[in-house]
């Protein structure tokens, strides 16, 4: 497992990986810093073409909440940072109506430094009710995905898609994104949503972040939708460790792509970073 420390020279250059200005590799650094470096560099980047990673918290047992809905404290205080900071190196963070009813969330950057990300519900059938927290405005672009015709608040960007078997395709989703120029996406919620998108093949990363904390039942944190009958078919990314201090994170990487964006940006292969 690997230590890493996210110093504020660290971030820095972070946030100025992100703004296209510096590479995540150059530079002297301790051996924790080149390792949180290497954990968000390649999320940060904007050379490797889109990218769409997830982030899930769970418990040591696989639960995100307890058997009454309870998730606020699944992740420790190391986990939570992890996921502010992955925010605000990302263009648009998206979740599933679900998690917009049931946990409220303001997908906002509070626990470091760094700009609001996009804020994005898949709602299909307008159940998201227009006075929602994550529709209210801060000055970041809200927008609604649905399949419904359901007027939205001002400055609500909506886009409308046609529903495959009452449900939106991931795919589709992901391309109306892209075309609305959120080209870098973190997939943060629920369960079933990062589930859908794993499935279809669309996660170019996976960040499954684990408390130590025995929750004993509730939702589980992932389940897809049609799982592996055989382990020989089950998907196995290449993940990599990291101490979050309070959590460990492991990041999966389910492209090639991915794998090649972990190699420092001036050695990694040019053909490696394109694909």
């Amino acid at each position: 497992m690997q230590a890493l420390d996210v110093t504020p020279k660290v971030w820095e250059r972070l946030l100025a990986v992100r703004r296209g200005q510096s590479c995540a590799c150059c530079g002297q650094w301790s051996a924790a810093e080149r390792t949180a470096l290497a954990l968000y560099g390649p999320l940060a980047r904007r050379d490797l073409g889109p990218v769409t990673v997830a982030q899930i918290g769970q418990s040591l047992d696989g639960r995100i909440a307890t058997v009454t809905g309870d998730a606020r404290d699944v992740s420790g205080p190391g986990g939570l940072a992890h996921l502010h900071r992955m925010r605000a190196l990302v263009d648009g963070v998206v979740i599933g109506v679900r998690t917009a009813l049931h946990d409220t969330p303001r997908l906002t950057v509070r626990m470091c430094e760094g700009a609001d990300p996009a804020r994005i519900v898949i709602d299909p059938r307008g159940r998201l009710p227009n006075d929602a927290p994550v529709l209210r405005a801060n000055g970041a672009r809200r927008i609604v995905v649905q399949a419904v015709d359901m007027a939205r608040p001002e400055g609500v960007e909506v886009i409308r898609l046609a529903p495959v078997e009452g449900m939106l395709a991931p795919a589709d989703i992901i391309d109306a994104l892209h075309r609305a120029g959120l080209g870098t996406l973190l997939i943060e919620g629920g369960g079933i949503t990062i589930a859908r998108f794993l499935e279809a093949g669309l996660l170019t990363q996976l960040h499954v972040a684990i408390a130590p904390l025995l929750i004993g039942g509730g939702p589980q944190g992932l389940t897809m939708p049609s799982p592996s009958a055989r382990l020989a078919d089950a998907i196995r990314p290449d993940t990599q460790v990291y101490s979050l201090g309070s959590d460990v994170v492991f990041d999966c990487a389910l492209s090639a792509g991915a794998v090649a964006a972990r190699q420092p940006l001036h050695t990694a292969p040019a053909r490696a970073l394109r694909s």
